[in-house]
């Protein structure tokens, strides 16, 4: 194990009203993942144990990591076990910490307790979420005939008698009692919460019930539990979590060493694995949803450099100022969407082909009373939008494709003339074109005006 004590992050606050949310940030990368620890949380202590610390980074691995302790844990604010917090304060929370650190949509990664807390997030704000990870959740805290996988009131009231006796207790440690992290893991735990906020935050745990929330998550859901029903909650839990959430996936993450117990122990790597794997899915799954067809349009003006030169550079600025006025009319008269501005050309989308070439045409005609000339190309495909930016090879083709007109010229490739037969533009053939980039021929077509 490396040493835990090095690299940790900066421990900063989210301010809810008066209330301190302590938060952390590691990593970078595609994603964000705001990680609820359940059973035991202090964000602070947590980078003591090199086991904890590990799995942290290993999540941290996959984009970048968010760690917050939630209200009354750790090193947020605490609470009087008078004065539990409802659960729409501890969703309200998360929303506020999503806020300062600007993640508009991470995947939220719950454990045990705090599952109930992620349920809630992603059925009421769906928008805010990528998609949820619960790891041996616990929605419910009363066993019934439908989920019998939780404690019975007598198994409660026991274990609120065992913490008025002793907290923490000695049988939460399932490892070795010589083992170098017990000394740790009961400092850990009186660092996470004090025993009579547990007792009250757990009673109200018991009078409340997210069973009926589970088909109202539409967000793509893991479902990660232990099988050997030794770990942190009965692997039943899990499973009717994963049953009751729409096309929720289920996986069962075994200890290969037996200790079935945290799941930052031995189930660290398959955890860690599986987590990988989901994510990895969602972001080719988001960049699938992010492609669409769009009619793609290149303009640039002929002869810009030595029409430069003969005016000058303040004259020339004022005369592009006007070209760039003109096409802009003509893009919001054919609902073209304006994606780029690079010197004297524009690079605009269409929904449609037929307008992005009447555009073309207008934008040909109305810069001739400018003295100014325009070539223009237009192509039809998928189209991927990346951090707001459009790609793809079909941005490519329509670029060659303009590059390749003369003055005045409107050039389409063969989709677009295929995709506007019917609609009266008429079209002249400009043979086959090899187009730098783009592999095979490509046979273009002049709009006849």
């Amino acid at each position: 194990m490396n040493d835990a004590r090095v690299d940790r992050p900066e421990t900063m606050y989210a301010w809810n009203g008066d209330v301190a949310l302590a938060y952390q940030i590691l990593g970078e990368g595609p994603v964000d993942l705001l990680y609820l620890q359940g059973w035991a949380s202090n964000i602070d202590l947590a980078w003591d144990s090199p086991y904890l610390a590990s799995f942290l980074r290993g999540l941290a691995s996959h984009g970048r990591l968010i760690l917050t302790d939630r209200r009354g844990w750790g090193s947020s604010d605490r609470f009087s076990p008078s004065d539990v917090p409802a659960f729409e304060a501890l969703t309200d929370d998360l929303l506020v910490v999503m806020d300062v650190v600007g993640s508009e949509r991470p995947v939220v990664l719950a454990s045990v307790e705090c599952a109930p807390v992620a349920v809630l997030l992603a059925a009421t704000y769906p928008h805010r979420l990528v998609a949820l990870i619960l790891c041996d959740p616990l929605v419910n805290y009363t066993a019934t005939g439908d989920a019998p996988g939780s404690g019975t009131p007598e198994d409660w009231d026991d274990f609120f008698r065992r913490i008025r006796e002793r907290f923490p207790q000695p049988m939460w440690w399932d490892g070795p009692p010589d083992h170098p992290e017990r000394d740790w893991f009961f400092r850990y735990l009186r660092g996470s919460v004090t025993p009579g906020a547990l007792i009250a935050e757990m009673r109200r745990f018991l009078a409340t019930d997210v069973r009926a929330v589970l088909p109202l998550v539409h967000v793509p859901t893991l479902v990660l539990v232990d099988p050997s029903g030794e770990g942190d909650t009965d692997p039943r839990n899990g499973r009717f979590t994963a049953s009751h959430i729409p096309g929720a996936t289920l996986v069962e993450v075994e200890d290969p060493g037996g200790l079935n117990w945290l799941h930052w122990y031995g189930r660290a790597d398959g955890v860690l694995r599986e987590i990988d794997h989901f994510i990895r899915d969602l972001i080719e799954e988001e960049a699938r949803f992010d492609r669409v067809l769009a009619t793609v349009l290149f303009t640039d003006i002929v002869g810009s450099t030595s029409t430069s030169v003969e005016l000058g550079d303040r004259r020339w600025r004022d005369l592009l100022q006007r070209h760039h006025a003109v096409v802009r009319a003509m893009l919001a008269r054919y609902r073209g969407n304006e994606v780029d501005t690079a010197g004297d050309g524009f690079f605009a989308t269409f929904d449609g082909p037929a307008r992005g070439i009447r555009c073309a045409r207008a934008i040909v005609e109305a810069v001739q009373p400018l003295g100014l000339q325009i070539r223009a190309g237009l192509h039809t495909g998928e189209v991927e939008t990346i951090d707001d930016k459009v790609g793809g090879l079909a941005v490519t083709i329509g670029a060659r494709v303009g590059a390749t007109a003369g003055p005045s010229e409107v050039l389409v490739s063969q989709t677009v003339k295929d995709l506007v037969a019917g609609s009266g533009v008429t079209f002249e053939d400009r043979g086959e074109h090899e187009l730098k980039g783009v592999p095979d021929r490509w046979r273009l077509y002049r709009v006849v005006p």
